[in-house]
């Protein structure tokens, strides 16, 4: 999937600690032409926006919303784990021309939504015993082998654990690794959903359409 990410999430600092975000913004989830999802109501705790994706044409393709601690880069071996849960809406699209005619836009797929949570989850991991001048070789790695786990959900890195989306029991791909848990799925209205997290189990969780995305806080 070649998308870029427009700036609202927290980056990382030298040592795994965050640095300020710029202002979140509810705008990118709002020109979304697909409905955004997140746990049900079943969780109580903080939710908080993340950041869109968008094709080379502009259009907003996919983006994560944040349930739980906001995670900070941690290695594996830490004892005091954030628990937390991000859900990745991937907008479900067939291969396709870009807006300027230019060129022939990615299909995305269930695959798609579980690399998105795949490097997700990345993104908050350090491994304890690297030196920090190695970990974007790490993450590079890392990267490549979550590709290659997404582009074969029959394989027997994954299961298959069924969840509600909306109230209905379905079906999804689930992995789990020392970095925390992944899975990815679809839904009847037009959309796939990755999901990740570290800290909160993923068996008991309800995934439902967000009616509002602009009371998310910000």
């Amino acid at each position: 999937m070649e998308t870029t990410s427009q700036a609202v999430a927290q980056a990382p600092a030298e040592g795994g600690q965050q640095v300020p975000s710029a202002r979140r913004t509810v705008d990118g989830y709002l020109l979304a032409p697909f409905p955004w999802y997140g746990l049900d109501e079943a969780f109580t705790g903080p939710r908080w926006l993340m950041q869109v994706g968008t094709a080379a044409d502009g259009a907003v393709e996919h983006g994560s919303i944040g349930h739980g601690d906001e995670p900070s880069v941690r290695n594996e071996a830490s004892e005091d784990k954030e628990k937390f849960a991000v859900v990745v809406t991937v907008a479900a699209n067939p291969s396709r021309r870009s807006a300027d005619g230019t060129g022939l836009l990615e299909a995305t797929s269930v695959s798609s939504a579980a690399w998105l949570a795949g490097v997700g989850l990345l993104s908050f991991t350090w491994p304890g015993s690297m030196d920090h001048s190695l970990r974007d070789d790490w993450l590079d790695q890392q990267t490549e082998t979550a590709w290659a786990l997404a582009d074969d959900l029959d394989g027997a890195d994954w299961s298959t654990l069924s969840l509600p989306v909306d109230g209905v029991p379905t079906s999804f791909h689930y992995r789990e690794s020392e970095f925390g848990w992944v899975l990815a799925g679809s839904t009847p209205e037009g959309v796939h959903v990755g999901a990740y997290g570290r800290g909160m189990s993923a068996y008991g969780l309800g995934f439902a359409m967000i009616k509002d995305i602009s009371a998310y806080d910000a």
